[in-house]
């Protein structure tokens, strides 16, 4: 592997990364892949632990395909990411065993793939990537794929269904209590369950206050 500084591999991961994007999903941009490397960074630190090189190849392109949440084949992206990763890999000249730690990290960082992540490495990147989706950054995420997926903000009668069935893929509140508010009890790290906590109380707020402003009651 080249001897590139982190600063050197971020631009060239970035420029494939650009590469291989279409450019019609801004919740799974270059962007939100600068992000995933920043939250792996402080995990890293935070924890004592892991391999920076190996996590900003992740960090960059885990999501190299990136399939829409109700695709039927949705598990298999990050599977389909980690195979796309390998050339690009080995143009950086990563050496084999590195171009494999990389490619676990990135199968094992999906929710729907259900790949336990049996490295440091992949464990940090699997918090760093759902950090995403807490927080004020994790609201807007929400509704922006709800958007896109055609789905509608709330039951208007029972936004927070007391007397229905969750159905997140028809109402983006609803995915809170489906999957948002318990992403921090499935965090691999200690750092990455701290960060989850607080982003999770932001997100608890913010229930609270849409509650109020429609007249609700938010038992969540």
């Amino acid at each position: 592997m080249k001897n590139q500084n982190q600063t050197e591999l971020s631009e060239l991961l970035e420029r494939a990364l650009a590469r291989a994007l279409d450019g019609e999903d801004a919740s799974h941009d270059v962007f939100h892949a600068r992000r995933v490397k920043l939250n792996t960074q402080a995990i890293a630190n935070l924890e004592g632990d892991g391999n920076l090189h190996i996590l900003t190849a992740a960090a960059y392109l885990h999501d190299l395909v990136n399939l829409p949440k109700n695709a039927p084949n949705r598990a298999q992206a990050s599977r389909l990411s980690a195979n796309a990763a390998e050339p690009i890999l080995k143009q950086l000249d990563f050496n084999a065993v590195d171009i494999k730690a990389v490619q676990h990290c990135i199968e094992a960082h999906s929710f729907s793939a259900g790949i336990s992540p049996e490295t440091i490495d992949a464990k940090i990147l699997q918090d760093a990537d759902r950090l995403e989706s807490l927080g004020a950054l994790g609201i807007a995420r929400t509704f922006y794929i709800a958007a896109k997926m055609n789905s509608e903000l709330f039951h208007g009668e029972d936004p927070f269904a007391i007397n229905r069935e969750l159905d997140d893929k028809r109402y983006a509140v609803d995915h809170f209590k489906v999957k948002l508010l318990t992403l921090a009890d499935t965090m691999q790290t200690d750092a990455g369950k701290t960060i989850a906590l607080q982003r999770t109380t932001s997100m608890r707020s913010f229930l609270d206050a849409l509650a109020d402003e429609i007249g609700a009651t938010q038992l969540w």
